[in-house]
């Protein structure tokens, strides 16, 4: 069983650490300009983007693995639409066309395009999970 879902699961396993180290790198530069959340969109950002795939990652390692595969997905996708509406989209103090002149503006531009190709990664791969582990094992 290990054998087969292994890579897949490390795999998963490594972009939802590495989507939350590029998240708290974005979250600082939020902090740094500042460029302020309101307490809905920081709800989301703590329930959706950070928490929901840490969670996932850790499932991936227990008997619930395709629930793992599903949480994750749906988060993944859930954030990627939420920061590319609100990075690239609106007409918003967080569009990275409108985030003040600072020292960190360049960090947040590229950690918000990291930012969405992580969940980009991440809703293709949770997507593959759920295709390969949506029967039981025999």
């Amino acid at each position: 069983m290990a054998g087969k879902e292994g890579p897949l699961r490390a795999g998963l396993t490594a972009i939802v650490l590495l989507h939350l180290g590029v998240v708290l790198w974005h979250g600082a530069a939020h902090a740094e300009i500042p460029v302020p959340l309101t307490p809905l969109q920081t709800a989301f950002v703590a329930v959706v983007v950070v928490l929901l795939p840490v969670i996932g990652a850790g499932l991936l390692w227990t008997r619930s693995r395709l629930l793992a595969a599903w949480l994750i997905t749906l988060a993944m996708l859930g954030s990627l639409l939420f920061g590319f509406v609100n990075h690239f989209v609106l007409d918003s103090p967080d569009h990275v066309t409108h985030v003040p002149e600072h020292a960190w503006r360049p960090m947040f531009v590229v950690s918000a395009v990291l930012v969405a190709v992580t969940e980009g990664l991440g809703t293709i791969m949770g997507a593959l999970a759920v295709w390969r582990w949506r029967v039981p094992d025999e």
